[in-house]
């Protein structure tokens, strides 16, 4: 952890904000040459602004590294605040930062991190689901451009309260010195976010009159480095504006001697800022009127990009509690919605508090009693090649044949590779008198790296195609799912859990009482079918 005092903005380095905070990282490995290199998804986790900072107030910085990959890491960042006289501390602000290791021309082969605690483990696991997300995030954006209507109200909006684009363009050149490098003679990452935090803040303040906050960074992406003796030119306008935010674009190029012609573009942002007033409620913005071509481009995406943070702090950053059971679908968000249902599985994995409520011809059951939710995890060993056992259980349309609470199932939409979702038909159970159905959405994954389990991922979701009927008593699952683990050459670990909702919650009870053994029955007979189906796998997973 590092404590350091706020200064005022006169430092040699500025003010230390959110960029600052970022780019200390740079140096954390002095063996390994680190290129930094924001991921684009970074606001899902955090490049967000929780508080401000005055001078004089403690900044305790918190970094971890959550996952090695093959020669980029995920490091997690936490910045506290404190007050000496009264002894407060509040949360400041939150990031994710991936970076790549490389000596000279050549990457570095990084060592696997082992996760001890469960908040360490549940990092782990999900820092996978992560990097996925930032590896697709450029077909996200393409794909909510290509096939959702983004709506350009400009036409109806009051000119005389829009402000031209290129009246916020800002452009600013920068001279790397010694004291901007480190030993390397790399510029720091945290200069380089300063000095584009600066012109981001002066073309915020040209559409608002006014000093505007910094409220979230969407990316932060570094292309390239840059030397001690390199010329920065810094480039910033408003994209786009809505009704209390504004998002900010930022792009810095570099180059050596005046006379140089070509420029190398080596960093670019996205910032979303505020303007509050006198309490700190955030005040209502001008319209922005792009400039045709790259201006009104740059607005459809800035809005494209408005729908993903919208999409993402309801499905993804929301508290369990606060979330309904079943989340609607929509393609635009369907990246979000896989991501969701499978870090939710993998942190419900994750846990350490897993209690072994009984043991039956070597399947336990486990239970985790926690203050809103009680779940529980069936566990077995099964001779099955894993990637066998993977596949068959991923065809769900096959679970019927083992699973006797599903009467039917049918394949609703195939999304991609990884997703689809169904409705499965379920007999009544208990004194139920409607059978029930479920329309949910199964996510698969392959493991990322060695230890890591294959994953089927459930979760409930609503479809206007496949609305509540009278016929059926509309079930859900908040989460479920299988993970299943190598232990040895065709020996695999099944595992099934289940976060159990308030309709399921009686029978949960009841068989972990040891009142009813129908979990065991149909574990058992997952076992079986397991075992008579590993050679006759369904020929449309065989690719996997």
């Amino acid at each position: 952890m590092t404590s350091i005092l706020s200064t005022p903005l006169g430092h040699s380095y500025g003010e230390p904000n959110l960029c600052h905070v970022l780019g200390l990282e740079e140096s954390a490995m002095p063996c390994q040459r680190l290129r930094p290199l924001f991921p684009p998804s970074s606001s899902l986790e955090g490049s967000r602004l929780l508080s401000l900072l005055s001078v004089g107030q403690v900044v305790n910085i918190k970094a971890k590294v959550n996952r090695a990959f093959n020669s980029s890491m995920e490091v997690g960042i936490q910045v506290a605040s404190e007050d000496l006289c009264s002894e407060k501390q509040w949360s400041v602000c939150k990031a994710l930062a991936t970076f790549v290791a490389h000596r000279e021309l050549s990457r570095v082969k990084l060592k696997p991190i082992a996760p001890r605690t469960e908040e360490e483990k549940t990092e782990h696991s999900v820092a996978a689901e992560r990097r996925r997300l930032r590896l697709v995030y450029a077909d996200t954006i393409k794909d909510l451009l290509a096939n959702c209507v983004i709506q350009d109200d400009l036409e109806s909006r009051d000119c005389s309260h829009t402000v031209p684009a290129e009246k916020t363009r800002v452009e600013s050149v920068e001279l790397v010195l010694p004291p901007h490098a480190n030993h390397q003679g790399n510029t720091f990452g945290g200069q380089i976010m300063a000095w584009m935090e600066n012109v981001a803040t002066i073309a915020a303040s040209r559409l608002c009159r006014a000093h505007p906050t910094l409220k979230a960074i969407e990316m932060f992406h570094f292309r390239g480095p840059s030397q001690v003796g390199d010329r920065l030119v810094l480039k910033a306008i408003v994209n786009n504006t809505f009704k209390h935010s504004m998002e900010v674009g930022v792009c810095v190029e570099a180059y050596r001697q005046e006379a140089e012609t070509h420029r190398r573009h080596i960093n670019s942002a996205f910032m979303t800022f505020v303007v509050l007033d006198a309490d700190d409620q955030p005040q209502t913005l001008p319209w922005i009127r792009p400039q045709p071509g790259d201006g009104e481009r740059r607005y459809r995406e800035a809005s494209a990009r408005k729908k993903i943070r919208l999409d993402r702090k309801y499905i993804v950053s929301c508290k369990q509690a606060e979330m309904p059971l079943s989340v609607p679908w929509d393609p635009s968000n369907q990246v979000y919605l896989s991501y969701n249902n499978v870090s939710s599985l993998k942190m419900l994995v994750a846990k350490d508090d897993w209690v072994l409520s009984s043991e039956t011809n070597q399947i336990r059951l486990y239970t985790l009693e926690e203050d809103k939710f009680l779940a529980f995890h069936l566990e077995m060993l099964v001779h099955v090649d894993a990637t066998q056992a993977f596949l068959l259980l991923s065809d769900l349309c096959r679970r019927p044949e083992w699973d006797k609470h599903c009467r039917s199932v049918e394949l609703v939409q195939q999304v991609d590779e990884d997703d689809a979702i169904y409705h499965i038909i379920s007999p009544a159970l208990g004194g139920d008198t409607k059978p029930q159905d479920f329309v949910v959405l199964a996510s698969r994954r392959k493991p990322c790296d060695n230890g890591d389990p294959y994953v089927i991922a459930l979760r409930s979701v609503t479809l206007p195609t496949h609305r509540e009927t009278p016929e059926y008593r509309r079930g859900e699952t908040i989460c479920s799912g299988f993970c299943f683990w190598r232990e040895g050459d065709q020996l695999t670990k099944v595992s099934y859990y289940n976060q159990a909702t308030p309709g399921f919650l009686n029978y949960v009870t009841t068989n972990v009482a040891g009142l009813s053994s129908e979990f065991y029955t149909t574990f058992k007979a997952c076992e079986q079918f397991l075992l008579d189906n590993r050679n006759d796998l369904a020929p449309s997973l065989q690719t996997l």
